[in-house]
């Protein structure tokens, strides 16, 4: 934790949080209540040699002491996003257990602060979510980005008909594949990054893998795509990296982290100029 934007840091997992697990897949602050803190465990990117997690946990004095949160056999939080208004309220994103098939992939939900899950999207038990984002402006409204992909020590298998984009309008009750609108690539779909521009909530980016994949852009809520880039340099490692984000005041600007830099573009992705970073692997996530 960083109280002085990021000049110095305090470990507050270390002895304190319970499990097994030493692998954080995602971490969320409640909007309404900055005291309540959610992480998930479990490493996000599916390497070969990748740390299962134990669950999600839950603070409630800004990360001081942590209290198991449920979700305990998902081995893999991906994302995890907290209601504005309800701190009890939870949407997280998994990949479930990554080197075989199961029923602990998707999206899930809660509604009592983690004492109970409901998994609200699911597509087969060989794909999972890797992105989930909301709409600041609406919060029934969530994006989230499936995945079909197998790993093992020796392979990976990135893509298939389950990998998708969906949007649900009522809190996760009902989804859409939006997949299949004008302008995003048919066939094989492989991982996905998805953002939302806060500034302009009908404004999406998503980086895609597939034949003509690339960077896309929606303004109109994911109704219609633009292929707005497909420069390779964006899209390499894709079971590693794909993420996207964009600047909370700007919908123009957008970040992407990648192997050897973190890219910027301040023309809506058309193009892209690398910041100077410390290191490379900006694997953000």
């Amino acid at each position: 934790k960083s109280t002085d934007y990021g000049l110095r840091w305090t470990n507050i997992s270390d002895s304190t949080l319970p499990g097994t697990s030493n692998s954080i897949g995602a971490i969320a602050v409640a909007p309404s209540n900055a005291q309540v803190l959610y992480v998930g465990t479990g490493e996000s990117d599916i390497r070969a040699d990748m740390i299962s997690g134990d669950g999600v946990f839950r603070s409630d004095d800004a990360g001081k002491t942590w209290k198991p949160a449920g979700l305990e056999d998902t081995h893999t939080i991906m994302g995890l996003v907290v209601d504005p208004k309800n701190p009890d309220v939870v949407y997280a994103a998994s990949m479930g257990h990554v080197f075989v098939p199961g029923p602990h992939r998707g999206v899930f939900k809660t509604t009592d602060g983690g004492a109970h899950w409901q998994r609200i999207l699911s597509v087969n038990d060989s794909t999972g979510a890797v992105s989930l984002i909301m709409d600041p402006t609406d919060p029934n409204t969530l994006y989230a980005a499936m995945w079909q992909a197998h790993r093992t020590p020796w392979t990976l298998s990135s893509g298939g008909a389950g990998s998708g984009l969906y949007k649900t309008t009522d809190g996760g009750a009902h989804w859409t594949n939006i997949s299949g609108h004008p302008g995003l690539p048919r066939g094989l779909l492989g991982k996905i990054g998805i953002a939302v521009a806060a500034s302009a909530p009908s404004t999406l980016y998503a980086t895609i893998q597939a034949k003509g994949g690339g960077v896309f852009r929606s303004d109109d809520g994911g109704g219609t795509w633009q292929r707005v880039n497909h420069e390779w340099k964006l899209r390499q490692r894709a079971f590693y990296y794909m993420a996207i984000f964009v600047d909370p005041k700007d919908p123009n600007t957008v970040y992407m982290p990648e192997v050897d830099a973190l890219f910027v573009s301040h023309d809506g992705a058309k193009t892209f100029t690398r910041l100077r970073t410390p290191h490379g692997d900006n694997h953000i996530v």
